[in-house]
């Protein structure tokens, strides 16, 4: 009995999928449903030990509530700082609804977490906490101008995540898409 519970663990895989409002986010977690679980027929489920854990993770940028212009600092008021709080968690929330609703439809069992601070640093220490098998970010694909200032969470990830990180790039579109 105990080899089976040993073999039910080692089916069970963990899988981060940061999202955001990118397509190429979501994109990436329809390829890890896609090509990573098993996909059942309509009206069964998997056997419990064949369940996915994905873990889906929001970050939210941290609002700085004081501006930098030419002249003094401006601080914003309690009333701008708890309009922009609301604001970010209906666009978590918005976006998390999106990836869920297509966990659902493959009948992926997923969790949700939201997050506020740096994307970069935040999905490498959501992996590392949450022990998982696998991260699969999407590729916004930027220009190479772009991802030198911007930098590239996908880049980053792949270099300062301990477990493996699968960067899925969107398909290139048609000339006449």
């Amino acid at each position: 009995m105990a080899e089976t519970s040993a073999v039910a663990e080692q089916k069970r895989m963990k899988v981060l999928v940061p999202v955001d409002e990118s397509e190429g986010s979501l994109y990436a977690l329809r390829w890890a449903v896609d090509h990573l679980f098993d996909n059942y027929p309509a009206g069964l489920e998997p056997p419990e030990q064949e369940q996915a854990a994905v873990t889906l993770v929001n970050v939210q940028p941290i609002f700085q509530p004081f501006i930098y212009p030419a002249g003094p600092v401006v601080y914003a008021t309690p009333a701008v700082i708890d309009s922009v709080k609301k604001a970010q968690e209906q666009n978590a929330a918005t976006i998390i609804a999106r990836a869920l609703r297509i966990c659902t439809e493959k009948k992926i069992k997923a969790e949700t977490l939201i997050l506020q601070g740096d994307a970069k640093d935040k999905i490498c220490e959501a992996a590392e906490e949450l022990h998982v098998d696998l991260v699969v970010i999407g590729s916004r694909g930027l220009g190479t101008i772009k991802r030198a200032l911007l930098g590239s969470v996908s880049n980053y990830c792949v270099h300062h995540v301990h477990c493996p990180v699968l960067v899925v790039k969107p398909p290139t579109k048609l000339p006449h898409d």
